[in-house]
């Protein structure tokens, strides 16, 4: 078989997870969360980082541990069994796929906004170009996505710039729903911060990935934390919070009240920069989980197919790009974001729980990073991230909810028609 090739550096990776997290919330929901959070929308990037961080340790010792391109997948496994692990692998492949679906209609809102496009379409067009990208090869998306993040990067250096001037000009203990608004705009912005799970999927293909993997996790969630609180600070000091809630491109308007419509221009084209790295991330790491799933016999054998000159997966590229296509029907940003949260959680669960299983288990047998602070053998951190998680997921919109149930699902009902194929093939 043509084994993926290993590539990527911890700077390169550590990039890559800085560019998927960046892109998402800041360029494409931070005026939805204003809207629910008002002047305190620090505080909803705050709660957002604190859970993901503490997830993020757990994802960062199972790495270490299992690195493999199904990565939760093979987590899951090892601690509660094949038919969980395959409903938590379902859940991340149609997390990537939704998630690339939001990017890319943030993407679209922003190239309508300078262009006046039909939305659904250039989001179309979007995915198709990063299929079509990621099928050329791991190591040229790699360099794409390391220009882009350091634009999207400027972008942001330019909010916090233009906000300076303004701290302290409006009251940041503002609410706009109460203490609620707060949890339900951590709660969407939380989407801001999926990416940093998603550098596991690429451990076949990073030198040394029991170290290098943990470490880009932890690197890329401080350092775009930073990003967030700064950003968040920033947006409702220039414009009230009112505004950045209907407003269709919100950076760019920041930057046009100061500087003018110049600016607005300038802003915009950054955000399309930021919204193609995070969707162009998202369908790489979603067509990898299908590629190890597949190598392990959870999914169709067709999937690990690869080109043998550049090594990808592209049957498993393609596929993912049709279904986020599929996605963009629904029209919703909010919804269809919520929609990936819900699917995260999901996983962010499965992983927290797994960690704990294993220090039962085998408390002896971890090599690579561990997670420090542990009350005998229960490690207070993943028990903390399940906890957090838990309580984000009860805290998703009823109809989320239900169509998140309906995921579930149908991934369940594959499952079983996929074992019944399996037997009658043998």
């Amino acid at each position: 078989m043509v084994q993926l090739k290993r590539s990527l550096g911890l700077l390169e990776v550590t990039l890559m997870s800085i560019g998927v997290i960046l892109g998402a919330g800041v360029y494409v929901l931070i005026g939805e969360a204003a809207g629910l959070s008002g002047n305190a929308l620090w505080l909803s990037f705050i709660l957002a980082a604190i859970v993901a961080s503490l997830t993020g340790l757990s994802y960062a010792e199972l790495s270490s541990r299992f690195p493999h391109a199904a990565a939760e997948f093979i987590y899951v496994k090892h601690s509660f069994g094949p038919q969980f692990a395959w409903l938590v692998g379902w859940f991340i492949i149609v997390g990537s796929i939704i998630g690339a679906t939001t990017v890319a209609m943030g993407f679209a809102n922003y190239f309508s906004a300078l262009f006046q496009t039909p939305i659904i379409i250039t989001a179309f067009v979007l995915l198709a170009i990063c299929g079509a990208i990621l099928i050329i090869g791991v190591k040229e998306s790699a360099i794409m996505t390391i220009i882009f993040t350091l634009i999207e990067a400027i972008g942001l250096v330019i909010i916090i710039y233009i906000g300076i001037p303004y701290y302290g000009s409006v009251d940041y203990s503002e609410l706009a729903k109460g203490f609620s608004g707060i949890i339900q705009a951590g709660v969407l912005i939380f989407f801001a911060y999926i990416g940093f799970e998603s550098i596991t999927r690429l451990a076949e293909e990073t030198k040394n990935p029991e170290k290098t993997i943990p470490r880009a996790i932890i690197y890329s969630i401080i350092i775009t934390t930073v990003f967030y609180i700064l950003v968040g600070i920033s947006a409702v000091s220039v414009v009230p919070w009112q505004e950045l809630a209907t407003a269709k491109a919100p950076l760019s308007l920041i930057a046009e009240r100061v500087f003018g419509s110049q600016s607005f221009l300038i802003l915009s084209v950054i955000a399309l920069f930021s919204t193609f790295n995070t969707t162009l991330v998202m369908l790489l790491s979603g067509s990898r989980i299908v590629y190890g799933m597949a190598r392990e016999n959870a999914l169709p054998y067709g999937f690990t197919a690869l080109l043998k000159i550049r090594q990808t997966p592209w049957i498993a590229i393609i596929a993912l790009m049709f279904a986020a296509m599929f996605f963009l029907i629904i029209g919703d940003i909010a919804i269809i974001a919520n929609l990936t949260n819900f699917t995260i959680f999901i996983v962010f669960l499965a992983v927290n729980a797994a960690v704990i299983y294993l220090r039962y288990k085998s408390p002896q047998t971890q090599k690579g990073f561990r997670i420090p602070f542990a009350i005998g053998k229960m490690p207070v951190i993943p028990f903390l991230g399940f906890c957090s998680v838990a309580f984000m997921l009860i805290s998703l919109p009823l109809e989320v909810l239900g169509l998140g149930a309906i995921l579930g699902f149908l991934g369940i009902l594959f499952y079983y028609l996929f074992s019944i194929h399996k037997k009658k093939v043998k």
